[in-house]
Protein backbone atom coordinates (compact mmCIF):
# COMPACT_ATOMS: atom_id res chain seq x y z
CA UNK A 1 0.00 0.00 0.00
CA UNK A 2 1.25 3.28 -0.75
CA UNK A 3 1.22 5.88 2.18
CA UNK A 4 -0.56 8.63 2.31
CA UNK A 5 2.61 11.35 2.49
CA UNK A 6 3.51 9.57 -1.06
CA UNK A 7 0.47 10.28 -2.45
CA UNK A 8 0.21 13.50 -1.22
CA UNK A 9 3.29 14.57 -2.36
CA UNK A 10 2.65 13.58 -5.89
CA UNK A 11 -0.47 15.24 -5.69
CA UNK A 12 0.76 18.34 -5.03
CA UNK A 13 3.79 17.82 -7.93
CA UNK A 14 0.75 17.04 -10.51
CA UNK A 15 -1.24 20.16 -9.14
CA UNK A 16 1.55 22.14 -9.39
CA UNK A 17 3.09 21.42 -13.31
CA UNK A 18 -1.01 22.21 -14.23
CA UNK A 19 -1.82 25.62 -12.29
CA UNK A 20 1.75 27.12 -11.82
CA UNK A 21 0.19 30.86 -10.94
CA UNK A 22 -1.45 29.12 -8.04
CA UNK A 23 1.11 27.04 -6.54
CA UNK A 24 4.04 29.59 -7.79
CA UNK A 25 3.66 31.57 -4.55
CA UNK A 26 3.23 28.40 -2.05
CA UNK A 27 6.78 28.26 -2.73
CA UNK A 28 8.01 31.49 -2.51
CA UNK A 29 6.26 31.04 0.61
CA UNK A 30 7.71 28.26 1.96
CA UNK A 31 10.94 30.18 0.97
CA UNK A 32 10.65 32.59 3.15
CA UNK A 33 9.38 30.82 6.08
CA UNK A 34 12.68 28.88 6.14
CA UNK A 35 14.25 31.69 6.21
CA UNK A 36 12.61 33.46 8.78
CA UNK A 37 12.56 29.97 10.82
CA UNK A 38 16.77 29.65 10.37
CA UNK A 39 16.57 34.04 11.66
CA UNK A 40 14.55 32.99 14.96
CA UNK A 41 16.86 29.77 15.32
CA UNK A 42 19.94 31.87 15.18
CA UNK A 43 18.65 34.36 17.55
CA UNK A 44 17.93 31.60 19.91
CA UNK A 45 21.21 31.79 22.32
CA UNK A 46 20.61 35.78 22.53
CA UNK A 47 18.17 34.38 25.07
CA UNK A 48 20.92 34.41 27.40
CA UNK A 49 22.13 37.25 27.14
CA UNK A 50 20.87 41.16 28.45
CA UNK A 51 17.90 42.31 27.38
CA UNK A 52 18.94 45.42 25.50
CA UNK A 53 21.35 43.19 23.20
CA UNK A 54 18.79 40.97 22.96
CA UNK A 55 16.23 43.55 21.63
CA UNK A 56 19.18 45.15 19.51
CA UNK A 57 19.44 41.81 17.50
CA UNK A 58 16.08 41.28 17.13
CA UNK A 59 15.62 44.71 15.91
CA UNK A 60 18.31 43.87 13.12
CA UNK A 61 17.11 40.71 11.67
CA UNK A 62 13.39 42.50 11.72
CA UNK A 63 14.88 44.68 9.54
CA UNK A 64 16.49 41.98 7.18
CA UNK A 65 13.25 39.97 7.19
CA UNK A 66 10.83 43.24 6.21
CA UNK A 67 13.70 43.90 3.23
CA UNK A 68 13.61 40.61 2.08
CA UNK A 69 9.50 40.51 1.32
CA UNK A 70 8.58 40.75 -1.79
CA UNK A 71 7.83 44.63 -2.70
CA UNK A 72 4.11 45.35 -3.52
CA UNK A 73 3.14 44.87 -7.30
CA UNK A 74 2.24 48.08 -8.97
CA UNK A 75 -1.27 49.28 -9.71
CA UNK A 76 -2.11 46.81 -13.13
CA UNK A 77 -1.38 48.54 -16.05
CA UNK A 78 -4.13 50.43 -18.86
CA UNK A 79 -5.53 47.48 -20.73
CA UNK A 80 -4.37 47.64 -24.40
CA UNK A 81 -8.17 48.54 -25.84
CA UNK A 82 -8.48 51.59 -23.28
CA UNK A 83 -4.92 52.70 -24.69
CA UNK A 84 -5.93 52.95 -28.03
CA UNK A 85 -9.35 54.47 -27.22
CA UNK A 86 -7.15 57.14 -25.64
CA UNK A 87 -5.27 57.72 -28.25
CA UNK A 88 -7.40 57.54 -30.71
CA UNK A 89 -10.04 60.47 -28.71
CA UNK A 90 -7.06 62.40 -28.20
CA UNK A 91 -6.17 62.41 -32.26
CA UNK A 92 -9.67 63.13 -33.06
CA UNK A 93 -9.91 66.31 -31.00
CA UNK A 94 -6.02 67.72 -30.96
CA UNK A 95 -6.09 71.17 -32.54
CA UNK A 96 -3.33 71.01 -34.92
CA UNK A 97 -2.35 72.13 -38.48
CA UNK A 98 -3.46 70.12 -41.48
CA UNK A 99 0.12 69.15 -42.48
CA UNK A 100 1.20 68.32 -38.91
CA UNK A 101 1.58 65.01 -37.30
CA UNK A 102 -0.27 64.19 -34.26
CA UNK A 103 1.60 61.78 -31.86
CA UNK A 104 0.17 60.60 -28.76
CA UNK A 105 1.81 59.54 -25.68
CA UNK A 106 -0.71 58.17 -22.96
CA UNK A 107 0.95 58.12 -19.39
CA UNK A 108 -0.18 55.92 -16.06
CA UNK A 109 -2.34 56.46 -13.62
CA UNK A 110 -1.73 57.81 -10.18
CA UNK A 111 -0.39 54.25 -8.72
CA UNK A 112 -1.75 55.86 -4.93
CA UNK A 113 -5.34 55.33 -6.61
CA UNK A 114 -7.44 52.14 -5.66
CA UNK A 115 -10.11 52.05 -8.01
CA UNK A 116 -12.81 50.08 -7.30
CA UNK A 117 -13.47 46.96 -10.54
CA UNK A 118 -15.14 48.56 -13.38
CA UNK A 119 -16.73 46.59 -16.75
CA UNK A 120 -16.70 49.34 -18.52
CA UNK A 121 -14.41 52.80 -18.81
CA UNK A 122 -15.45 55.41 -20.76
CA UNK A 123 -12.36 58.31 -21.86
CA UNK A 124 -13.63 62.11 -22.76
CA UNK A 125 -12.72 64.97 -22.96
CA UNK A 126 -12.69 67.23 -19.91
CA UNK A 127 -13.81 71.14 -20.34
CA UNK A 128 -11.50 73.82 -21.04
CA UNK A 129 -8.66 70.85 -21.79
CA UNK A 130 -6.60 72.26 -24.87
CA UNK A 131 -4.90 68.60 -26.15
CA UNK A 132 -1.43 70.63 -26.77
CA UNK A 133 1.92 69.42 -24.81
CA UNK A 134 1.26 67.93 -21.55
CA UNK A 135 -2.37 67.46 -21.33
CA UNK A 136 -4.62 65.09 -19.58
CA UNK A 137 -8.06 62.95 -20.55
CA UNK A 138 -10.85 61.97 -18.34
CA UNK A 139 -11.38 58.53 -17.48
CA UNK A 140 -15.32 57.45 -15.78
CA UNK A 141 -16.56 54.20 -15.23
CA UNK A 142 -20.48 53.63 -16.45
CA UNK A 143 -20.85 50.21 -15.11
CA UNK A 144 -19.40 48.83 -11.73
CA UNK A 145 -20.45 48.82 -8.25
CA UNK A 146 -18.77 52.54 -7.66
CA UNK A 147 -18.59 55.42 -10.00
CA UNK A 148 -15.32 57.09 -9.97
CA UNK A 149 -13.97 59.53 -12.62
CA UNK A 150 -10.02 60.20 -12.85
CA UNK A 151 -7.41 62.12 -14.96
CA UNK A 152 -5.13 60.55 -17.18
CA UNK A 153 -1.76 62.21 -18.20
CA UNK A 154 -0.98 62.15 -21.99
CA UNK A 155 1.75 64.16 -24.09
CA UNK A 156 0.47 65.37 -27.17
CA UNK A 157 3.15 65.95 -29.60
CA UNK A 158 2.32 68.07 -32.97
CA UNK A 159 4.96 67.95 -35.89
CA UNK A 160 5.59 70.76 -38.28
CA UNK A 161 8.50 72.17 -40.17
CA UNK A 162 9.18 75.38 -38.77
CA UNK A 163 12.60 77.86 -38.32
CA UNK A 164 15.11 76.70 -36.02
CA UNK A 165 18.48 77.73 -34.94
CA UNK A 166 21.14 74.72 -35.61
CA UNK A 167 23.48 76.36 -33.22
CA UNK A 168 21.96 77.89 -30.61
CA UNK A 169 22.42 81.34 -30.03
CA UNK A 170 22.75 83.50 -26.87
CA UNK A 171 20.60 85.88 -25.07
CA UNK A 172 20.53 89.06 -26.91
CA UNK A 173 21.87 87.77 -30.26
CA UNK A 174 20.88 89.27 -33.27
CA UNK A 175 19.48 86.46 -35.73
CA UNK A 176 21.07 86.72 -39.14
CA UNK A 177 19.79 84.42 -42.34
CA UNK A 178 23.05 82.16 -41.73
CA UNK A 179 21.68 81.48 -38.34
CA UNK A 180 18.37 80.06 -39.29
CA UNK A 181 17.32 76.42 -41.14
CA UNK A 182 14.11 74.86 -41.73
CA UNK A 183 13.05 71.63 -39.47
CA UNK A 184 10.47 69.03 -38.54
CA UNK A 185 10.08 70.24 -34.33
CA UNK A 186 7.17 69.26 -31.86
CA UNK A 187 5.14 72.38 -32.72
CA UNK A 188 2.99 71.87 -29.42
CA UNK A 189 6.94 71.60 -26.85
CA UNK A 190 5.54 75.18 -26.01
CA UNK A 191 2.33 77.00 -26.36
CA UNK A 192 3.88 80.27 -27.95
CA UNK A 193 3.91 79.87 -31.60
CA UNK A 194 6.68 79.16 -34.06
CA UNK A 195 8.11 81.39 -36.83
CA UNK A 196 7.88 80.05 -40.27
CA UNK A 197 8.88 82.98 -42.42
CA UNK A 198 12.52 84.33 -42.42
CA UNK A 199 11.24 87.73 -43.39
CA UNK A 200 9.90 88.18 -39.64
CA UNK A 201 12.77 86.94 -37.78
CA UNK A 202 16.34 87.99 -39.57
CA UNK A 203 17.13 91.14 -37.70
CA UNK A 204 15.52 90.20 -34.62
CA UNK A 205 17.10 90.42 -30.93
CA UNK A 206 16.67 87.44 -28.70
CA UNK A 207 15.32 87.45 -25.68
CA UNK A 208 16.52 84.15 -24.39
CA UNK A 209 19.25 82.11 -25.36
CA UNK A 210 18.31 78.97 -27.78
CA UNK A 211 19.89 75.22 -27.53
CA UNK A 212 21.37 73.84 -30.89
CA UNK A 213 18.12 72.75 -32.69
CA UNK A 214 15.91 74.78 -31.25
CA UNK A 215 12.81 76.08 -32.63
CA UNK A 216 12.63 79.97 -32.59
CA UNK A 217 9.51 81.28 -31.09
CA UNK A 218 7.46 84.67 -30.55
CA UNK A 219 8.37 84.56 -26.96
CA UNK A 220 11.92 84.20 -27.31
CA UNK A 221 12.08 87.46 -29.51
CA UNK A 222 12.22 90.66 -28.21
CA UNK A 223 8.91 93.05 -28.64
CA UNK A 224 9.93 95.76 -31.01
CA UNK A 225 7.72 99.23 -30.22
CA UNK A 226 6.49 100.43 -33.20
CA UNK A 227 5.64 104.15 -31.66
CA UNK A 228 5.47 105.73 -28.49
CA UNK A 229 1.90 107.78 -26.98
CA UNK A 230 1.71 111.03 -28.63
CA UNK A 231 3.04 110.19 -31.62
CA UNK A 232 0.75 110.47 -34.63
CA UNK A 233 -0.18 107.09 -36.53
CA UNK A 234 -1.93 105.42 -39.85
CA UNK A 235 -4.63 103.73 -38.92
CA UNK A 236 -6.06 100.68 -40.69
CA UNK A 237 -9.35 99.25 -40.41
CA UNK A 238 -9.58 96.08 -42.62
CA UNK A 239 -13.09 94.40 -43.11
CA UNK A 240 -13.92 91.51 -45.89
CA UNK A 241 -12.82 92.59 -49.16
CA UNK A 242 -11.82 96.41 -47.97
CA UNK A 243 -9.94 98.72 -45.67
CA UNK A 244 -10.16 101.62 -44.88
CA UNK A 245 -7.52 104.28 -43.57
CA UNK A 246 -6.80 107.40 -41.34
CA UNK A 247 -4.70 108.96 -39.08
CA UNK A 248 -4.22 109.59 -35.38
CA UNK A 249 -2.40 110.38 -32.11
CA UNK A 250 -1.57 107.27 -30.00
CA UNK A 251 -2.93 107.23 -26.58
CA UNK A 252 0.11 104.13 -25.50
CA UNK A 253 2.81 102.72 -26.47
CA UNK A 254 2.40 100.78 -29.71
CA UNK A 255 4.24 97.50 -29.05
CA UNK A 256 4.67 94.52 -30.91
CA UNK A 257 2.49 92.07 -30.12
CA UNK A 258 0.01 94.48 -27.24
CA UNK A 259 -3.25 96.11 -28.04
CA UNK A 260 -2.90 99.91 -28.13
CA UNK A 261 -4.95 102.69 -28.26
CA UNK A 262 -5.57 105.59 -30.49
CA UNK A 263 -8.00 108.69 -30.79
CA UNK A 264 -8.59 109.39 -34.05
CA UNK A 265 -9.22 112.61 -35.76
CA UNK A 266 -12.99 112.76 -35.22
CA UNK A 267 -12.26 112.08 -31.06
CA UNK A 268 -12.96 108.69 -30.80
CA UNK A 269 -10.76 105.83 -29.12
CA UNK A 270 -9.87 103.10 -30.94
CA UNK A 271 -8.16 99.92 -30.19
CA UNK A 272 -6.02 97.96 -32.47
CA UNK A 273 -2.70 95.70 -32.86
CA UNK A 274 0.37 97.88 -33.95
CA UNK A 275 1.91 96.40 -37.04
CA UNK A 276 4.69 98.37 -38.45
CA UNK A 277 5.95 101.49 -37.61
CA UNK A 278 3.21 104.11 -36.44
CA UNK A 279 0.91 101.88 -38.18
CA UNK A 280 -2.16 100.37 -35.70
CA UNK A 281 -4.17 97.98 -37.63
CA UNK A 282 -8.14 96.98 -36.38
CA UNK A 283 -10.66 94.62 -37.79
CA UNK A 284 -14.33 95.75 -38.25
Amino acid sequence: MQALSERGSANISANSAAFPGLFAPLADDARFYSGAMLSIALLAPLARVAPRRLAWGVLVVCGLLVAALPANAEEPALAAGLVDQVRSLALDKAAAPAAARVEVVVGQLDPRLHLAPCERIEPYLPANVRLWGKSRIGLRCTQGRTAWNVYLPIVVKVWGRALVVPAGATAGSVLAEGDLEESEVDLAEEFTAVFFDRKLVVGRTLAQALRAGQAVRQAHIKSRQWFAAGETVKVVAVGDGFALEGVGQALTNGIEGQPAKVRTENGRVVTGVPTAERRLELTL
